[in-house]
């Protein structure tokens, strides 16, 4: 992956995490939707570490492994 494709990947990740902030703001206040929705934004937002973790990675043996 060359660096404009990691930098327009990094924008869709940021475009779908603000995305998905608006979609939980924009839900009714009630004790259901606060626990579906905590555990949508901490899911939703994962996408971002779990980008940079595959990055960070050092070899393919070290991928697979986490």
């Amino acid at each position: 992956m060359d660096k404009r494709q990691r930098d327009e990947f990094k924008k869709r990740i940021k475009s779908s995490i603000i995305g998905l902030m608006t979609f939980i703001d924009a839900l009714p206040a009630s004790q259901t939707t606060k626990i579906i929705s905590g555990q949508l934004l901490r899911s939703g937002t994962s996408m971002g570490a779990n980008y940079f973790e595959a990055i960070a990675a050092s070899s393919k043996k070290d991928f697979i492994n986490f």
